[in-house]
């Protein structure tokens, strides 16, 4: 770990200059430049007084931080066959996250499960073929380059009347597949 790049990474977050911090932890400007250049290292009690001036503690400046992983390739995909539908997990472990998309590909006859009812809000964008929407009583075609957007108050099943199979960019709000 490169202690001196942390502590100027906390330093610029919390909207600090180097004046105001060594002000804050009693240290020279000069003496924090150097540190978070990586030229020189703290003592223990030096760091934890820079620590403290950034309002955190050494528990929290040392715990291990994994990198945000930001790109996704097929090889991290998760596919699932579900009854008459693939769906191909396209972020994994999105169970943790605000929302789940998921690439949903239906054959010729081919519909998704049915979706209950749930506090959350769905998107979809059809990329290949068209689908047919059923929500409560009503039927929605959405066509290759269209969108449909509804809240989750109603259960709701894509199915795939065309002979082609299709292919549908699908995001939930909270996840839920």
């Amino acid at each position: 770990m490169e202690i001196g790049q942390k502590i100027k990474r906390l330093r610029i977050q919390k909207g600090l200059t180097l004046e105001e911090l060594a002000s804050r932890s009693e240290l020279t400007k000069g003496f924090l430049s150097q540190l978070e250049r990586d030229l020189t290292s703290p003592s223990i009690a030096t760091l934890n007084d820079i620590v403290e001036a950034l309002g955190s503690s050494l528990s929290e400046f040392f715990k291990d931080e994994k990198q945000e992983q930001l790109v996704f390739r097929k090889k991290d995909f998760f596919v699932d066959e579900r009854g008459s539908c693939t769906i191909h997990w396209i972020v994994p472990n999105t169970q943790k996250n605000e929302m789940e998309p998921i690439l949903l590909e239906l054959p010729q006859g081919g519909e998704s499960f049915a979706m209950d009812p749930h506090s959350g809000e769905e998107f979809g964008y059809v990329l290949e073929g068209s689908v047919v929407l059923l929500t409560g009583e009503e039927r929605h075609t959405v066509h290759k380059g269209e969108t449909f957007y509804l809240s989750g108050k109603s259960s709701h099943t894509l199915r795939n009347e065309k002979k082609t199979t299709a292919k549908v960019l699908w995001i939930s709000t909270p996840p839920l597949f």
